[in-house]
């Protein structure tokens, strides 16, 4: 969840690693820090906090060629700037940032560095002291960096220098992210593309258990056998305009905005000459050939598998489980005869999805992943990929990408049932068409979202959301994006289960957001307000047109019953952004919380 970059050329590497560093902090802003290698030497700088605490202390005097950067989420160690990355080993010959967690470290460190003094508590610094052990003990130092890889269990990105080698950073990967980018008399390093387009959108892509020796004017990939590694880069077709703000506030404000033409965008990828819905027959013959479907996914992702399921089923008609991705790994149901997985991942570098796949990789097990990046690890790791493309998001909070999954999971059930003779009852392009005309209604109706913050959100400590059928999964999502931008306490609950312990906890004034947009529990639902209405919640019910009854605090736009939920959760993500805006929130970088969870 950490990012790293790194640059080796003719310019001045400090205001490179400073912007790539910058493009990166969605990862991960506990702390910041650059080495800058010349001559004289290594220059660490290194702070607590954003990137911004970081370029204040950098001195604008030290101009060096070759250096790396890192931007934290802490794990091992509290953020600070003893634990901040880059780490140096004894006699500080070697520097390194590093990315992912080393589940061995306390091992290797009681077995190898016995003796050494550690300054920090991180996982991160062992690595460069054993670096250091096995110079001191003779090996060269790209030998002493290989037989420090083959101990280390766990993931990393590694990215390191050594102060007597001003021409090279070594780097390594296994698990967690890592790219190498080649540009003409310099190369770089980056966790994500989108930091070192400032400079080129040329990108190696690196396998586990790779190392790689980048120089200005050469990058050397190898296995931990020592054979090289040939590998052409790809285009990184990204445009720069698409991880800048523009005119907007906030990230997250601009992707919500987004939405509807993300929506238009999927409908015209997945759509073919004729104007029909169609995808690989690859991944539809082995969909086919399954008795199960197993979502598998985290958090916004997780919320939108559970709405998959509902499509899949009541499309296709094919039985499917939404599962938790950390929890399946260690605790595995038992298994239809001939199962299909599906892992959605904005990412695609999720690492709790990623330890599953491996897992059914090794089974024998199809899989398909939904993800909003080409080549990520969990989309060159599975068999099919089905794209988002929902352009970079930037915002820790997803928004645009939870849509997306919605959509492309819409037209793969659809897909599926066609291909079975099926008929879903509508013409999901034209619904889908719809829909991008109604969420640009509702993202052009800010104000009357931000006074509901107000109204509801101002000063509250705790947030009920409820609905029934696809409205609970929504109310999951919308009490997921209030709590961790806002920070208020907010759950979702299906519409019948608050009472069954949970409605302890309604006092005078407790705001409880109600979603009704499906006719068949309209009445239910409503049914459920009246009775935390009676122990004092403020209710606040959203409802789509046609189904309002009197008191109902805002109107959807009608659209399709059952694709109610792309449209249903654009207020509840408006709605958290004026909360944590009026609350003075990061709204963009909320704390504790990174964008892509490399780390299990």
């Amino acid at each position: 969840m950490c990012g790293i970059v790194g640059f080796i050329g003719q310019e001045d590497a400090k205001e490179i690693l400073l912007k790539g560093l910058e493009k990166l902090e969605y990862r991960g802003y506990d702390s910041a820090g650059i080495a800058l290698q010349s001559a004289e030497g290594i220059a660490v700088f290194k702070e607590k906090g954003r990137i911004a605490n970081l370029r204040e202390i950098v001195d604008p005097a030290v101009e060096a060629h070759i250096g790396i950067g890192h931007t934290r989420w802490a794990t091992h160690g509290v953020p600070s700037k003893a634990n901040s990355h880059p780490h140096q080993s004894t006699s500080k010959r070697f520097t390194l940032v590093h990315n992912g967690v080393i589940e061995n470290y306390e091992l290797l460190k009681n077995a190898h560095l016995q003796g050494v003094t550690f300054l920090s508590e991180t996982d991160t610094e062992i690595i460069v002291q054993l670096v250091e052990k096995y110079v001191n003990e003779g090996l060269a130092v790209e030998e002493a960096f290989r037989t420090t890889l083959t101990l280390l269990h766990g993931s990393y990105a590694l990215a390191m220098l050594d102060s007597e080698n001003e021409g090279t950073i070594y780097v390594a990967k296994n698990k967690s992210p890592l790219l190498v980018g080649a540009g003409d008399n310099f190369n770089v390093v980056a966790s994500d593309a989108m930091a070192m387009l400032q400079v080129t959108n040329q990108f190696i892509e690196l396998m586990d258990k790779e190392m790689v020796l980048v120089t200005d004017s050469s990058i050397t990939i190898k296995n931990y056998a020592g054979e090289v590694v040939e590998r052409a880069p790809y285009t990184a077709e990204l445009d720069a305009s698409d991880i800048e703000k523009g005119t907007y506030p906030h990230f997250m404000l601009k992707e919500i905005d987004e939405q509807p033409l993300v929506i238009r965008n999927i409908i015209a990828k997945y759509r073919n000459e004729e104007g029909e819905i169609e995808l690989s027959q690859d991944i539809r013959d082995a969909i086919l050939a399954s008795d199960r479907i197993y979502i598998i996914a985290a958090g916004t992702s997780y919320h939108a598998g559970l709405i998959g399921k509902q499509f899949i089923e009541r499309f296709a008609k094919i039985p499917v489980e939404v599962h938790v991705a950390s929890e399946f790994s260690y605790n595995m149901p038992l298994l239809s005869e001939n199962p299909f997985f599906i892992y959605i991942s904005q990412s695609g570098e999720t690492a709790d999805s990623r330890a599953v796949l491996v897992q059914t990789n090794e089974m024998g097990y199809k899989a398909l992943t939904i993800t909003n990046v080409p080549g990520s690890t969990l989309s060159r790791e599975a068999d099919y990929t089905l794209l988002l493309h929902a352009g970079p998001e930037i915002a820790v909070a997803s928004t645009k990408a939870y849509t997306a999954q919605l959509a492309v999971l819409a037209i793969l059930s659809a897909d599926i049932a066609y291909s079975k003779g099926l008929e879903i009852g509508f013409d999901l392009t034209q619904e889908l068409g719809i829909i991008a005309s109604a969420m640009e209604a509702l993202c052009g109706d800010k104000e009357e979202m931000e006074q509901i913050a107000r109204e509801y959100l101002a000063t509250t400590r705790n947030c009920f959301f409820i609905g029934r059928s696809l409205d609970f999964y929504v109310g999951l999502e919308g009490a997921l994006k209030l709590k961790e931008i806002s920070y208020i306490q907010a759950e979702g609950f299906a519409g019948g289960e608050l009472k069954h312990g949970t409605i302890a906890l309604i006092e005078n004034g407790t705001p409880v957001i109600a979603l009704a947009t499906q006719e068949y529990v309209n009445l239910g639902i409503r049914g459920n307000v009246k009775e935390v209405v009676a122990r004092g919640a403020n209710p606040c019910i959203i409802s789509m047109e046609g189904l309002e009854m009197e008191g109902d605090r805002y109107v959807l736009p009608a659209v399709n019953e059952a694709l109610t939920p792309l449209v249903s959760v654009i207020p509840l993500q408006l709605i958290s952004y004026y909360a944590a805006l009026h609350r003075e929130c990061d709204v963009d970088k909320p704390r504790n919380l990174a964008k892509s969870v490399t780390v299990e």
